[in-house]
């Protein structure tokens, strides 16, 4: 097995290209993607058998930025007959490890999630038939690789394993989140994605917990203020903006109206910093860094805006110099970034620091 296929955001397989060809090159397992643009995913050729393999379990896929999904796949089987789809499928997973669990998938185009309602009609026999081979557990198995379809067409898919201590736990890549109807702004999905991506949920507890203070800078209307409020904490506010009433209301919000480069929180009791401003990837990286540095913060989650070209240079980029900020300033921390489902031309980082002692 050689290939890989990978998951994105259609419009972004270059990046997502671009980002497994270095993190290949790092592992020295060589090889090639095959790229179409809006596909939604992309498909790297390892050079030498096995190097797949080798790729999904040594690659972590928490440092992997533009990739929803990765896989270890077969070549592609095109023309399944339409009586008998699952005889192919089950002599090209004859040498795949013993799976836990079945994902019948597209990827993230609207051509291909016209499949969705035939792979969830076809996952229930094809479940059966491979329970009953031996190559499914006859229970779901969370700590058992996972067992991936991707449909990219009627008759046409990518059969293909990952492994569940490194993948995305979501189907199709996809966290399923309902847009709250009290929420001012549909941006709120993308914070409540960050907490869901970056956080393990056995975590969630200890740390997006009650009573804890956060501030928004760019808060307005107060998307992402939204998700720290309906978690019982209490948020500073920082826009020139209005902020919705209903948030105002709850007692838990003091909206500044200030510069949120030049705001610096009254009391250092902040645990979190959050951050959907439009400016400068950069300029916002930077001033992430100042907080985390003067420790005014515990934990940030922001976005980098993108430019319209070099969008992987970018945030390569300012990822690396934010890197170097804070490690030229004692700070220890842990960096995730992912380009999540409810971003559009952005990308979340997010960051802890790995200790509480105060800054110099």
């Amino acid at each position: 097995m050689n290939h890989v296929l990978f998951y994105c955001r259609p419009g972004f397989e270059k990046e997502c290209a671009g980002e497994v060809q270095d993190k290949a090159n790092a592992l020295e397992l060589f090889g090639f993607p095959r790229v179409k643009s809006n596909t939604g995913y992309v498909l790297f050729e390892f050079y030498q058998q096995g190097d797949a393999d080798t790729f999904i379990q040594k690659q972590p896929y928490s440092e992997l930025i533009f990739a929803r999904q990765m896989m270890a796949v077969n070549p592609l089987l095109e023309n399944l007959p339409s009586d008998d789809r699952i005889s192919p499928i089950l002599d090209a997973v004859v040498d795949f490890p013993r799976c836990g669990d079945l994902r019948v998938e597209t990827p993230d185009t609207n051509e291909a999630k016209e499949l969705l309602k035939f792979c969830r009609k076809f996952t229930v026999p094809l479940r059966q038939a491979m329970r009953g081979k031996g190559i499914l557990y006859n229970k779901d198995n969370p700590k058992k690789p996972v067992l991936h379809l991707c449909f990219i067409a009627p008759g046409c898919c990518y059969v293909g394993y990952s492994y569940s201590h490194n993948n995305s736990q979501f189907f199709m890549g996809i966290p399923r989140l309902k847009f709250p109807a009290d929420a001012p702004s549909r941006s709120t999905l993308k914070l409540e994605e960050a907490f869901h991506v970056f956080i393990p949920r056995e975590e969630w507890d200890e740390r997006l917990a009650s009573g804890m203070w956060g501030v928004d800078l760019g808060a307005c209307p107060g998307g992402w203020t939204y998700q720290l409020v309906k978690r019982s904490m209490f948020v500073h506010a920082i826009d020139n903006g209005q902020m919705a009433q209903s948030l105002m209301d709850t007692g838990q919000v003091k909206h500044h109206e200030v510069d949120g480069f030049k705001f610096e929180p009254p009391r250092k009791n902040v645990t979190w910093i959050v951050c959907d401003m439009v400016e400068k990837p950069a300029r916002v990286a930077h001033l992430m860094g100042d907080w985390l540095i003067k420790a005014w913060a515990k934990e940030a989650i922001f976005n980098l805006k993108l430019p319209m070209k070099g969008r992987y240079d970018e945030v390569l980029q300012d990822i690396e110099n934010l890197k170097l900020y804070l490690i030229q300033n004692g700070v220890k921390f842990k960096l995730q970034a992912k380009h999540l489902y409810h971003d559009r031309e952005e990308i979340t980082v997010h960051i802890q620091r790995l200790d509480n002692r105060s800054p110099h």
